[in-house]
């Protein structure tokens, strides 16, 4: 149960206002991370509150993926601190097996999350030395500005909470349809059509695959060079024969063998279109964050010639599209596969520790999960569901301790301790 103090509340006019003190940290967002952070708050025995801009949690996951949806990593990759998947989940659970475990993960640890409130500014008060996190929220006609004022504020918004749209001449006067992939749910109603794909990245592949298997003509837009790998090397996941090697090998030499065994299972991807990029796989997601494309069925599409292959756009001109090679195409429709970006400088008030591109800067030591004045991020490690979880586990242990310490030791409480003396219980 959160413990807060009430400060003022206005509900005689349209616009309520309140102030609200939190008894431990504030997390803003209810995905993966978020979730996992609270359930290791929870088992510190740490209050908190969640934020979450939308009506349920894991928002991303329930309303801006497309039906066919697998986890690409096996499920013992994927799973959050303390709760394991269920045995009789496969090996690559669905979407909705995934929401559904999340959901259970949310009721066990009890994460309540405030939904329907959106912050709009998060700063550091240097006077208090308390965070004010300012969220709005419209509910029955009712808008409530709701500030919430606490020790510690916890960033779980995630790498992926805004959509990318990308500039492209005559785009926005193309006569067919233009989804982004977040709104693209299956290939059905895009049966006969043709449908060009802008992106090659695993979303990309597996749109352009599915459209495919509904009959669809997809092209995708491949306009710089691609890792794509076997999901599994004789039913072995490649991305647990990568983090094996790695214990004993060298990055570099992991990632000549990575490559020879694509070779081995794909072939040579170049003579389709795809070139691979001078960085390893390996290297170039630990250097760039860049994921690489794990196959699940798209590049036999593209061996087929279900699923064309072009270079990348110069300009739309009404319902044709004109590629850099000069090359010209008759299009349907367009699903934008470009991907997402963080929106952490669009609300939070700090630039020491998070970058402007919304990403914690390279902290020594803490591997970005740590900065100062109580803030912390989850989930922005470029790391996955996993990464995410061992960073959850290490701010919930890392807040724990000054909690424990100043609970257990009532004569040595610091201001910040005093001020929860004065919360109530709701």
């Amino acid at each position: 149960m959160e413990s807060m103090f009430r400060l003022m509340d206005h509900e005689d006019s349209p616009t309520t206002s309140r102030c609200i003190w939190v008894n431990g940290p504030v997390i803003v967002g209810a995905g993966p991370s978020g979730l996992a952070t609270a359930a290791c708050l929870r088992e510190q025995n740490v209050p908190f509150v969640v934020l979450e801009r939308a009506d349920c949690i894991a928002s991303l996951w329930q309303k801006r993926t497309y039906d066919r949806l697998k986890l690409h990593l096996p499920k013992q990759f994927c799973q959050l601190p303390k709760m394991p998947f269920p045995k009789d989940f496969p090996e690559y659970p669905t979407k909705r097996q995934f929401i559904d475990y999340l959901e259970s993960y949310a009721s066990r640890f009890e994460v309540n999350p405030k939904f329907n409130e959106c912050v709009q500014t998060a700063r550091f008060d240097e006077t208090s030395g308390l965070w004010r996190v300012k969220t709005v929220s419209n509910v029955e006609s009712t808008r409530t500005e709701v500030e919430y004022i606490c020790r510690w504020l916890v960033v779980a918004t995630g790498e992926n909470a805004e959509r990318v749209m990308p500039e492209i001449e005559g785009l926005s006067e193309f006569t067919g349809e233009v989804v982004h992939a977040c709104d693209y749910k299956s290939g059905e109603k895009f049966a006969g059509k043709k449908v060009l794909v802008v992106g090659c990245g695993n979303s990309g592949m597996e749109v352009s695959l599915d459209l495919a298997n509904h009959v669809a003509k997809p092209s995708m837009v491949v306009r710089s060079s691609v890792h794509v790998m076997p999901r599994e090397v004789m039913g072995k996941s490649t991305f647990e024969l990568a983090m094996t090697m790695l214990k004993w090998l060298p990055l570099w030499l992991v990632d000549k063998l990575l490559l020879v065994l694509s070779w081995v299972v794909l072939g040579n991807i170049e003579k389709y279109g795809l070139k691979r990029p001078e960085m390893g796989p390996m290297e170039l997601k630990s250097a760039k964050g860049k994921t690489p494309v794990l196959d699940i069925g798209a590049l036999a599409k593209i061996r087929s010639g279900k699923i064309d292959v072009v270079p990348g756009i110069k300009r739309f001109n009404g319902n044709r599209v004109e590629l850099v090679n000069r090359e010209e195409l008759d299009v349907d429709s367009v699903v934008l596969a470009t991907g997402y970006r963080s929106n952490v400088p669009y609300w939070l008030q700090e630039t020491e520790f998070f970058a402007k591109n919304g990403f914690p800067k390279t902290a020594v030591g803490t591997s970005g999960w740590k900065g100062r004045t109580g803030l912390y991020a989850v989930g922005f490690t470029r790391r996955g569901l996993s990464g995410a979880s061992m960073d959850a586990v290490k701010i919930a242990q890392d807040i724990g301790s000054v909690w424990k310490l100043e609970t257990t030791q009532p004569t040595k409480r610091s201001m910040g301790s005093l001020r929860r003396c004065i919360s109530q219980q709701f």
